[in-house]
């Protein structure tokens, strides 16, 4: 399963860009020079090698946020969260997540309110494995939505208070929400 998100993940952001209205500076593969430092490249991000980006994603984006936890339980919510994760950062996508869940719970009847810390530890797990089982077949399909929703409003508030991010916000809207049932 992440082979094919990360494969669909570097299709989608190509090879080397170098966007000045883009605070992320120069990336290649989707994958910014300062993660690429912080990961132990030293050279120009021009050359920068599929093969470490690969190995970004998976260690950095899908395994370190636990989604690959999250996978066990419900593959395309994991996979939703993966592709969030990798355009604002694992922490904000299992945040989405567990405010999603929170809000689900039905005032705590189903499972406690969950601390938004962005991480995926045991009581993420237990309240998402108690939202599937209570809410039955389409509870992944809603689950996906409502972060979603928290997705889309962030773009917009990223648009809001930033007017360089207005040249970015139809491609985040097209490209990345929405996109669930990839």
């Amino acid at each position: 399963m992440i082979d094919d998100l990360i494969d669909a993940v570097i299709d989608r952001e190509g090879g080397f860009v170098n966007n000045a209205a883009d605070r992320g500076g120069a990336t290649r593969f989707g994958i910014t020079e300062a993660v690429a430092r912080a990961n132990g490249y030293t050279g120009d991000m021009r050359h920068f090698a599929r093969p470490a980006a690969v190995a970004i994603y998976r260690r950095l984006y899908w395994t370190a946020p636990g989604l690959d936890r999250v996978a066990a339980h419900a593959p395309r919510l994991a996979a939703e969260l993966f592709d969030t994760a990798v355009n604002m950062g694992p922490a904000v996508a299992v945040t989405f997540l567990q405010r999603a869940l929170t809000a689900l719970n039905r005032g705590g009847r189903d499972y406690p309110d969950l601390a938004c810390d962005g991480r995926v530890g045991a009581q993420t797990l237990d309240a998402l494995a108690s939202f599937l089982a209570t809410r039955g077949p389409t509870a992944e399909s809603v689950l996906i939505r409502a972060v979603e929703a928290l997705q889309g409003e962030r773009y917009l508030s990223l648009a809001e208070h930033r007017p360089a991010n207005e040249a970015f916000l139809y491609g985040w809207l097209a490209n990345r929400v929405g996109g669930g049932e990839r």
